[in-house]
């Protein structure tokens, strides 16, 4: 028998993740094998976990965690672009790299992947949390270059996801301008510092937790609010009556997308992020005129890097709690919980 490694599993429909050993995986041709330093946990993974087996677009178990860092440990044949030791960073959006949009880096958006059966880590392919990764491809690795592995973690989703969703709407984030971020979470309070980084956009964070509407602050909230029937008037009262530019849903249930149609400007975006899945109806006169409504999925490769340069400039700082392999179940309970303040990251 190989060599065998920790890992975290889901491991059957209706069960909890759990500990388990499983064998250290070898590279093939133009893989990569990670000693993984840090995996970060996601709110997508307990949804995951709550799903009916006909949801499930793959097989279990499956080894969770798709952000993932780690240092190069192993190259298969014919594997370039890094040597044994860099310490990098996982673009998880994997797709198929040839298509219109994995030419642009759009690998989030592969018009393949489902096709060829190209899963994320985590997601369908054997994901972080665990003491080895196997990357599918050089090009899904980027270098740390100095970034602690515990931060840069996160950034590969719970930075990345929001700074795509805040890119596509900055011709709306001007001077004057009201972006409104719900759920002060992995991702809200990260959003929160790329805006203050990136915009010159007033910035306010709901949230049901103080704890979090704290973080919010304490991290670059101009305003920070609890999120319920009062929010929109309090978000009408904080822009003169006109509403936010820019409503950025990081949960995605039926109360916080009520709140986002409410509290929107006149030819607003909104742009739901979460994982809730309530819908949010569109029609003439439900919504003020010339809304536009979108949920987007991750982001780029090219938009990672510039994620982690923010990071490196000192821009954005993931506000981390880090756990041992062995203590990941509990902490996924925590998660599910809402007990967890900024991003959970294994350090195994």
């Amino acid at each position: 028998m190989g060599e065998v490694m920790k890992a975290v599993q889901y491991p059957r429909i209706g069960a909890g993740p759990v500990v388990v050993e499983v064998p250290k995986p070898e590279p093939g041709p133009g893989q990569v094998l990670l000693a993984v330093t840090a995996a970060g946990m996601c709110h997508s993974d307990v949804a995951l976990m709550s799903w009916p087996a006909e949801r499930l677009p793959f097989q279990l178990p499956i080894t969770l965690g798709h952000e993932g860092v780690g240092t190069v440990a192993e190259l298969g044949p014919g594997a370039r672009g890094v040597t044994e030791g860099d310490s990098v960073a996982v673009y998880g959006a994997w797709g198929c790299g040839v298509c219109r949009n994995c030419a642009q880096g759009k690998e989030n958006y592969c018009t393949s992947a489902a096709r060829l059966g190209i899963r994320p880590p985590g997601l369908g392919w054997p994901g972080a949390m665990a003491e080895y990764l196997l990357v599918d491809d050089v090009r899904h690795l980027l270098p740390l270059n100095g970034l602690d592995p515990a931060q840069a973690a996160p950034l590969t989703d719970a930075g990345l996801t929001p700074y795509h969703a805040i890119k596509r709407s900055l011709p709306k984030l001007v001077g004057g301008s009201t972006a409104l971020v719900i759920g002060a979470g992995g991702l809200g309070h990260l959003a929160v510092q790329i805006l203050r980084a990136t915009t010159g956009a007033q910035v306010i964070a709901l949230d049901v937790a103080d704890e979090k509407l704290a973080l919010a602050r304490q991290v670059g909230a101009h305003e920070a609010a609890r999120s319920d029937d009062m929010a929109p008037q309090r978000v009408r009262q904080l822009t003169g009556g006109l509403g936010a530019d820019v409503v950025l849903d990081f949960v995605g249930t039926e109360s916080t997308v009520r709140i986002a149609a409410r509290s929107v400007a006149v030819a607003g975006d909104i742009t739901i992020v979460g994982v809730g899945g309530a819908p949010l109806p569109v029609a003439f006169g439900l919504l003020p005129h010339e809304v536009s409504v979108t949920s987007p999925y991750w982001g780029s490769r090219a938009e990672l890097i510039e994620v982690l340069d923010l990071a490196r400039s000192g821009e954005v700082r993931a506000h981390v709690e880090t756990f041992g392999l062995d203590q990941a179940p509990e902490v996924y309970e925590r998660l599910h919980d809402g007990q967890v303040n900024g991003r959970a990251v294994v350090v195994p």
